[in-house]
């Protein structure tokens, strides 16, 4: 457990502390998903309730470098399946909020397959950061075999492409024909500004902040960016963002639909960050998009 003065649990300000000092609790606070003020108030009972719906999913355990992964595969009705699709949730979420998302994708005839990150849900760890996510997705998605599309929300947008990009530390890449992003920020560097400016960090404060995830991260924040990572990947995307997203601005879908050829982006309203997965016109869309690609129509 992290030790954190109560004045600046409190505060909620690392504003007061010398900035290497900060920029380090910064890195270990962010790195806890169960301290993040991402987190609703009601997160507990809301994961009760989420995870009733995990009941019908067939429940396995995989080993990885990282962590013990817990993942739910839904199968189909039909055989043979069109495929399967690897789901990935947002930082400081889990697998069971991804159950609205799962359910009219494995109606479609795919094979769904959800999962903890480390540290998150019923995956082992109590820490972890972007790197040994995607390491950890990496191994899920060699475990369960060849995937027909990653669809994933928020910050695991970027988790997701960063295993499928396949350099060091991941064991190599993955081939994904199709790519779902739903409210992913396009950039790593808008994160930790956010995070930094919930926190009170200085800009000094937020540079030692960075420059830690910068070190097991392998390369500088800048590099992290959706953008990049598609570029290097032979993926159809469709981008799915609300306007009225107070989360992750709507520009990071306009900037990744700008930059990527092969990205299609659609707009909503009225969902926000979160209730996107609930939607309705939001499923209809997502499906559709997978199933023309299994159906030999373009992207």
């Amino acid at each position: 457990m992290i030790w954190i003065a109560k004045s600046v649990w409190e505060e909620k300000s690392l504003s007061t502390m010398p900035f290497g000092i900060a920029g380090d609790m910064a890195f270990r606070i962010f790195c806890t998903p169960r301290l993040s003020h991402y987190r609703a108030p009601n997160h507990s009972a809301l994961v009760e309730r989420a995870r009733f719906h995990l009941r019908k999913a067939e429940w396995r355990r995989i080993t990885t470098p990282v962590a013990d992964i817990q993942t739910y595969t839904f199968h189909p009705e039909q055989s043979p399946s069109r495929g399967t699709i690897l789901v990935s949730h947002g930082w400081t979420s889990e697998a069971s909020f991804m159950t609205a998302i799962a359910e009219p994708i494995r109606r479609a005839g795919f094979r769904v397959v959800l999962f903890d990150l480390p540290a998150h849900g019923l995956s082992g760890g109590q820490s972890t950061h972007l790197v040994d996510c995607a390491r950890a997705t990496s191994f899920v998605a060699r475990a369960i075999g060849n995937l027909e599309a990653v669809v994933a929300h928020s910050f695991g947008g970027m988790i997701s492409l960063v295993a499928a990009e396949g350099l060091s530390p991941m064991p190599g890449p993955i081939d994904i024909p199709r790519v779902v992003l739903i409210a992913c920020p396009n950039r790593l560097s808008q994160v930790t500004s956010d995070f930094s400016r919930h926190w009170g960090l200085s800009q000094a404060g937020q540079r030692a902040f960075e420059h830690r995830l910068e070190r097991v991260g392998g390369r500088p924040i800048g590099q992290f960016t959706i953008v990049k990572l598609l570029q290097s990947m032979r993926s159809n995307v469709l981008v799915m963002h609300d306007r009225d997203d107070e989360d992750v601005s709507f520009e990071s879908a306009e900037e990744i639909a700008a930059c990527v050829d092969r990205a299609e982006l659609v707009e909503f309203r009225g969902f926000g960050h979160r209730n996107i997965l609930l939607a309705p016109p939001v499923m209809r869309v997502m499906v559709s998009f997978l199933v023309r690609g299994t159906n030999g129509v373009g992207g």
